[in-house]
């Protein structure tokens, strides 16, 4: 005798069959009629989007690893969400996506997203008017937004109205960036408008095994000829390294506790302040570590070339060593990150020697543009810690923009208006410093650690301070090589040994003679003694005091700062 299939249920076959009743507590029960009759389909109406989803359905997200948007939201907030804009008819058209409020920490935040278990999270003109009114009303009311995209794209029976939604949700999010932050979460497999319209929010955040780009790659093989997998073509590590995502994470869980995390960071609009945070950690605490990570660098064999992690610095500035880097995955030779300093949320813009000698190259130069010009719309002070020989130079750089990508960076300085520090570490060599907050791009405040090494050229700079005497030094190796020659065949060595030791000896006495101008060039030029005289550092800093000295100014422009959105000219940019 075969056994009949077991399907899977959600529901507990040990417990009694629910039944609403829609009577006042106290009533004496009577006769039941049309009042009861429409509360029951309102009641059934309301739960439809969740009760009518087949458990198989839900079986196949959790079998994908992705979750349900109902618990996605669970994650996001303990709070029961506000759901909005309920506009779902017989055939649950517009329930493939949930809008709300939501209530995290306090903070009411806007949220959105693709249920795929109701048509594959597809977008039809319905939705696109239903996002279109949620991103208008956190724009009015002064929001921050959530999107948790899980999409299969425009509903296809819909025909143009599903481009026409995504048209429409497009425009309404353009309206309020700038006014709201959003943190936009990609969750399964999204392209096209699935993709573009979350890339029009302020931060990406992608886990692995999921995909979003301008097409898949079934597309690509059928226009192209071309065989690539969803994680080619648009997974994480394409994504984190491009900046098209900013974070990347394992999982879902890890995405949207990393968008509560980086929302904590964030103001609610661009008219105040980010959120203050009371902290124990005193101001005043000693930075020793800062000082030790410094000493064992420049104490080493290869002195004040010794390339170290500058996030360790950021680390020791900030309360608690609390901050949260952005584009971790892109150009680490620059970092950008949020903390908080003194209670205060602060943007760090760091070079990172341990990379490329903190070179600034096209991919840096373009993340610290973008980051500085998030910080200056929504009222965030930032410190700019330098230590970078330059520009990368090459012909890949060129080929690849980097004047363009350069001139980003140096126009979205010169347009903050937010408070903001310089603290030079080490290096701060000629373009590169520049074009690095300085005093004449807008500094408040320009500090330098005892290391600063200012000036036009690194050690190359000594061909032009010294070129007499190294041309006398350099003029003077032929003499050196025949006199030694000489001297060598006289004693009865052979005439060609005899010259190549003359040579060997010329040359090691001539990096002599450069490592001396070297070094002389460094004392007399590569310091901060010339730029302390000039006024272009206002003063010297030990490493012990960074936090005590860069908190204390940051409270004093933020005590004379008054948030608000941007009124001067918008100018052009990347």
């Amino acid at each position: 005798m075969s056994k009949k299939a077991i399907k899977p249920s959600l529901q507990n076959p040990f417990a009694p069959p629910e039944v609403v009743k829609f009577t006042i507590p106290g009533e004496i029960p009577g006769k039941t009629g049309g009042y009861e009759e429409v509360m029951k389909d309102g009641h059934d109406l309301i739960h439809r989007p969740i009760r009518s989803v087949k458990i198989d359905q839900i079986e196949k997200q959790h079998f994908k690893k992705r979750m349900t948007v109902w618990e996605r939201i669970r994650v996001l907030t303990e709070n029961e969400p506000n759901i909005l804009f309920q506009n779902w008819g017989k055939n649950l058209d517009g329930a493939s996506l949930v809008t709300g409020i939501l209530n995290i920490r306090g903070r009411d935040v806007a949220v959105y997203g693709h249920d795929f278990t109701v048509r594959a999270g597809s977008m039809d003109a319905t939705n696109g008017n239903k996002l279109a009114r949620l991103f208008q009303m956190a724009g009015e009311k002064g929001i921050p937004l959530i999107g948790m995209n899980d999409s299969a794209g425009a509903y296809v029976p819909a025909g143009v109205g599903g481009l026409d939604g995504y048209a429409e949700a497009f425009t309404a999010l353009r309206k309020i960036s700038g006014v709201v932050p959003s943190i936009m979460c990609m969750f399964g497999f999204n392209a096209g408008g699935g993709s573009y319209l979350p890339r029009q929010g302020s931060f990406v955040i992608q886990p692995n095994d999921t995909f979003f780009g301008l097409t898949g790659p079934g597309v690509v093989k059928s226009v192209l000829g071309e065989d690539v997998t969803p994680e080619e073509l648009g997974g994480p590590k394409v994504h984190g390294l491009s900046g098209v995502a900013d974070l990347t994470v394992e999982d879902e869980v890890g995405a949207l506790r990393s968008a509560l995390q980086l929302l904590n960071y964030l103001p609610d609009n661009n008219s105040v302040l980010a959120p203050f945070q009371q902290t124990s950690d005193p101001l005043d605490r000693k930075t020793w570590e800062i000082n030790t990570l410094l000493k064992k660098a420049f104490n080493s064999p290869t002195g004040f070339n010794t390339p170290f992690d500058v996030s360790i610095m950021i680390q020791q500035i900030c309360d608690h060593g609390d901050y949260f880097e952005m584009q971790r995955d892109r150009a680490r030779n620059a970092i950008t990150a949020f903390g908080r300093l003194g209670g205060n949320v602060v943007g760090f813009v760091a070079n990172n020697s341990a990379v490329a000698s903190g070179q600034i190259d096209v991919d840096a130069a373009y993340k610290i543009a973008r980051f500085n010009r998030f910080c200056n719309i929504y009222n965030i002070p930032l410190i700019f810690m330098e230590d970078t020989t330059g520009f990368l130079p090459g012909r890949e750089q060129e080929a690849r923009g980097i004047v363009q990508a350069g001139r980003a960076m140096l126009d979205s300085i010169v347009d903050i208006r937010t408070p903001r520090i310089l603290l030079i570490i080490r290096n701060a060599y000629g373009g590169a410093y520049a074009s690095y907050n300085n005093y004449p791009t807008g500094a408040d405040l320009v500090l330098a650690l005892p290391t600063t090494r200012l000036a036009v050229m690194g050690p190359a700079g000594k061909e032009f301070v010294y070129k007499d005497e190294l041309r006398k030094v350099r003029n003077a190796v032929a003499e050196q090589v025949k006199q030694g020659t000489q001297e060598r065949t006289a004693a009865g060595m052979e005439p060609g040994e005899a010259k190549k030791e003359a040579e060997k000896d010329a040359t090691e006495w001539l990096k002599a003679r450069e490592a001396e101008l070297n070094l002389r060039y460094e004392k007399e030029l590569m310091n901060p003694k010339e730029a302390l005289s000039l006024g272009s550092i206002s003063s010297l800093v030990m490493p012990t005091d960074l936090r005590k000295v860069l908190g204390e100014n940051l409270n004093f422009f933020l005590r004379h700062y008054k948030p608000s959105p941007m009124q001067g000219v918008q100018r052009e940019f990347h």
